[in-house]
């Protein structure tokens, strides 16, 4: 039902709805490659920008970097931290497994990974072996001692990172960036009406002030409200509601105690129906509890949240509703979705700036290849909808596999029952099975979501493996992995790793 918006491989003119990080990183990376294109976002001045703290993947970091801006300009301005991965907490009462810490890559991870992947398969085999993901991986032991991620410059092994910040200030930076550095046009607008070409595609976006703004391509960045997809392109909601339950969210910021280390690390803490976000901030900590609508009102999650963080009833909590889910294409005529219009993963494994960044770069990489033209937009709207989908799986198996049994709402034993996808399946099989998930992997095509070392970490980090009483010693056939060995080259390799604290940029002056 949709067509794409004829041949050109230029929009001379680009209308962003909305504004928001989302579409301020839109802005920026269509203006940065794009420089002969007039690129207007138009914003309503009533519609403010959720200033939660917030996380995301390294891939913000080279976002920053491909449009020019260095870590000194921005984390001081959007009171931003360095983040090394994130640390789960209470999603498995197994003894040894109550917690595991989910790592971004480092350039060491080829010296230990092929030990760790080799020991849980031993351990699924029912072999009595160390088989913890943080006795195998660097990050792991720098975030547990609160380092930075920058190691001595003697020391030539990078470990990628990405960051916490607050939310509002980061759009707030990309708006002044895009505006001042790249020529992005700023209206405040409140948008009416959305006017249709013959051919299906958006023609004009009408303001109440009578103001027409016209274009060849329009970015839907309207939120949950998806005015330019749902609403007016009628473009199908696909809804993930099924397999993650969590449609709610409760918010409060709590102050940062300044003589306490700087976390480099988000902590994800399971709670009685969803888990609480922990986000160190320099100046603050947000925090946030994520549940289902299903188990849990909304005062019983505030109450639990206040309980969990012990602070009474300081502070003031913000509830928010979510939408769990993807639209169907996310390239339609000639508008393209990103952000809360697009889709909605909760925020577990911070993918959602991700998600922006790989949908704007995919669509200039297909437009720049192939023009406005079917062939590029077919295989875009696949690739897209299979990357939510791999991040909705991935998801998907920390509920489904979770060994927490307190359980007074019966959540956590219905996440156990969600019905996989056929991918998470295959990958379920061939961990409880003892086959080689790495090669299962593989075969699936999906290491570009998630690697081999996130999903081991994540198996192992449950304690998915048989019970302690049905493990035995290691025979013969089995290799010893010299584990006193990794653990003092894990040692030594952090020693390069100053506290967290120490590293921060100062701003330009």
């Amino acid at each position: 039902m949709t067509s794409p918006a004829g041949d050109r491989r230029d929009a001379k003119a680009i209308v962003i709805l909305g504004g928001g990080t989302a579409g301020w990183i839109a802005a920026c990376l269509i203006a940065h490659r794009w420089p002969n294109a007039h690129v207007t976002l138009a914003e309503s001045p009533e519609i403010g920008i959720v200033g939660v703290g917030e996380g995301s993947t390294p891939q913000l970091r080279a976002f920053f970097e491909t449009i020019g801006v260095d870590e000194a300009e921005w984390m001081p301005a959007c009171d931003a931290t360095y983040k090394l991965g994130i640390d789960f907490a209470g999603w498995s009462d197994r003894a040894g497994f109550e917690r595991y810490f989910h790592p971004f890559p480092t350039a060491l991870d080829s010296h230990t990974a092929g030990s760790f992947f080799y020991n849980t398969r031993a351990r699924r085999t029912g072999r009595d072996v160390v088989a913890h993901p943080d006795r195998f991986l660097l990050p792991a032991r720098l975030a547990a001692d609160a380092c930075a991620p920058q190691g001595d410059e003697r020391f030539p092994f990078e470990v990628s990172y990405g960051y916490h910040f607050d939310a509002y200030k980061v759009g707030a930076f990309l708006a002044q960036h895009a505006v001042g550095k790249l020529g992005v046009t700023h209206l405040q607008r409140r948008v009416t009406r959305v006017d249709r070409r013959t051919d299906g595609g958006i023609a004009a976006l009408l303001c109440d002030d009578g103001a027409s703004i016209t274009g060849d391509l329009f970015i839907d960045s309207s939120g949950f409200r998806s005015v330019l997809f749902e609403q007016t392109l009628g473009v199908r909601f696909v809804s993930y509601a099924d397999s993650l339950f969590n449609d709610r969210a409760v918010v409060l910021p709590t102050p940062r105690d300044p003589s306490k280390p700087l976390p480099s690390q988000t902590r994800a803490t399971a709670l009685s129906a969803g888990w609480a976000w922990d986000i160190p901030l320099t100046s603050r900590t947000g925090n946030g509890y994520v549940y289902s609508s299903r188990h849990l009102t909304p005062q019983q999650a505030e109450a639990e949240l206040r309980a969990h963080l012990g602070v009474g009833a300081a502070g003031t909590a913000r509830h928010l509703n979510m939408r769990v889910g993807r639209v169907a294409e996310s390239w339609s005529y000639n508008a393209l979705a990103v952000g809360l219009a697009q889709g909605f993963l909760e925020p577990l494994e911070a993918t959602a700036l991700h998600l922006v960044i790989a949908t704007v770069e995919a669509f200039l990489d297909a437009v720049d290849a192939d023009g406005f033209t079917q062939a590029a937009r077919v295989p875009f709207n696949a690739r897209i909808a299979a990357r939510y989908d791999g991040v909705r799986d991935y998801i998907v198996a920390h509920y489904r596999l979770n060994q927490r049994h307190a359980d007074p709402h019966g959540y956590w034993a219905a996440a156990r029952k969600v019905e996989p996808s056929d991918t998470l399946k295959r990958l379920m099989s061939a961990w409880f099975t003892g086959a080689d998930l790495v090669a299962e992997i593989d075969r699936l095509d999906i290491a570009r979501y998630y690697n081999a070392i996130s999903w081991h970490c994540l198996f192992a980090g449950y304690g998915t493996f048989p019970d302690d009483a049905r493990l035995v010693p290691p025979g013969p056939d089995i290799d010893r992995i010299d584990m006193d060995r990794i653990d003092d080259f894990l040692r030594r390799c952090a020693l390069n790793f100053p506290p967290h604290q120490t590293c921060l940029p100062r701003p330009i002056t």
